[in-house]
């Protein structure tokens, strides 16, 4: 049985400018290799972002960076890395990365290795987040075009959910854009070596 991993979080804290950083490393696997993998990736994507919401550049006033797990079970691990920062202006801006582990083996998914080869997995997430959107009436800004091989994604337990960026598709006003997608629903899809089959028996 595969026990959900421990996660340790850190901290660091500055007074000017006003910056608080949470960000959390896996520790305690029994493969350290593979532990170093995972926390190499977390802590280089968490660093990325820093630099792309101005921590290194004078004009920032504030920046807060945290963390949320969403999937720690069955030897997957789904978390997403959050860094608000305010420049002036009428609002801050906010990011979020997802990443989604196999603390096994260390690999990191994308969208496209979730599924089956040839499934055309593309066309139906689009088509299921097209008719959320009609339902749900979710002003866009541009016209939907579809999910994309590299979307943003990270997996809720027996769940799959796909967002959008901030002023991707949506004005700031909705926030960030969450489709839920039940895993069962798009099972003829997944790939029986991936994480979406591993999460089957929660449906």
């Amino acid at each position: 049985m595969d026990l959900p991993v421990s996660i340790r979080t850190h901290m660091f804290i500055y007074k000017t400018p006003n910056v608080k950083v949470y960000y959390p490393t896996v520790i305690n696997l029994k493969n350290r290799a593979v532990e170093q993998k995972v926390n190499e990736q977390i802590i280089s994507t968490f660093n990325k972002m820093l630099i792309e919401q101005y921590f290194f550049d004078p004009i920032l006033i504030e920046l807060i960076a945290y963390f949320e797990i969403k999937t720690n079970l069955r030897g997957i691990l789904s978390l997403n890395l959050i860094v608000y920062s305010f420049t002036g202006g009428a609002h801050g801006m906010t990011i979020i990365k997802s990443l989604t582990f196999d603390v096994h083996t260390g690999k990191d998914y994308s969208l496209n290795e979730l599924f089956k080869p040839g499934s055309d997995y593309e066309k139906t997430l689009s088509g299921i987040i097209r008719q959320k959107i009609k339902v749900w009436d979710i002003q866009l800004i541009v016209d939907f075009e579809g999910v994309r091989s590299g979307q943003d994604f990270y997996i809720a337990d027996s769940v799959l959910v796909i967002y959008f960026q901030l002023y991707e598709i949506t004005p700031y006003a909705v926030g960030f854009p969450y489709f839920p997608i039940p895993i069962m629903d798009i099972a003829d899809s997944i790939n029986p070596d991936g994480p979406l089959n591993r999460m089957m028996s929660f449906t």
